[in-house]
């Protein structure tokens, strides 16, 4: 391990669902059962999870091209009744804590960059009690939705952080283009919502395949 007393990150920047949270899975099927739900043809695996990462509204136009516009508002609802059903089946991935505790012990400010909704990142803080280990949170529909900038760029000037020294992780390329787009760099991880070979065209400075590999980078490099 490199001892830095100057971290090169001063802030790191973690999306949510398939990074930190273990909810691919039940996102795709949500996506599914709802697109199911007011009409449309149910979408592959793979384009239910290619979306995620997304701003809801988004999300769900893209992965539902058949469902026409003055359905959206029910493909919505329906979408988040199926999420409400199961949202306590999914948990944070095994090593999460010990990995944000061992980041604030070094000096490190941690945010939260997330497609999903205020009230939804709200309630996944406070199901697993992570509120108190995070600076600063952006979510997709107080701001713009990724891959733009804004949500990041917010994040750094909240917590005074250049570009530079800001270090985004996610396991889209919705996320790694967010901070290319911010002028930040980034680390991918493969265990995810996308298959890691489409994160090289830009350009993370790692790909992290679990949670102690994502930790063990972090400690040496960030």
């Amino acid at each position: 391990m490199t001892d830095r007393t100057v971290p090169r990150f001063e802030l790191i920047a973690f999306d949510w669902d398939g990074t930190l949270y273990d909810s691919t899975r039940l996102i795709v099927r949500c996506i599914q059962a709802a697109v199911v739900d007011v009409g449309g043809a149910k979408p592959s695996e793979d384009a239910a999870a290619w979306v995620i990462g997304l701003g809801l509204a988004e999300a769900l136009a893209r992965a539902a091209p058949d469902v026409p516009k003055e359905k959206y508002a029910a493909l919505g609802a329906r979408y988040r009744y199926h999420y409400l059903q199961h949202q306590d089946d999914v948990v944070l991935f095994e090593g999460v804590l010990p990995m944000l505790d061992a980041l604030r012990a070094r000096g490190h400010k941690l945010a939260v960059a997330t497609g999903k909704s205020r009230r939804g990142l709200d309630e996944a803080l406070a199901s697993v009690a992570l509120r108190d280990r995070f600076d600063a949170s952006r979510t997709a529909d107080e701001t713009h939705g990724k891959p733009h900038p804004r949500m990041l760029l917010e994040l750094m000037e909240e917590l005074d952080v250049p570009a530079s020294r800001t270090l985004m992780v996610g396991d889209t390329t919705h996320d790694l283009q967010l901070a290319q787009n911010a002028g930040a760099a980034s680390v991918g991880v493969s265990y995810g919502a996308h298959e890691p070979d489409s994160f090289h065209s830009l350009n993370p400075l790692h790909i992290a395949h679990s949670i102690a590999d994502l930790q063990d980078w972090l400690l040496q490099h960030g």
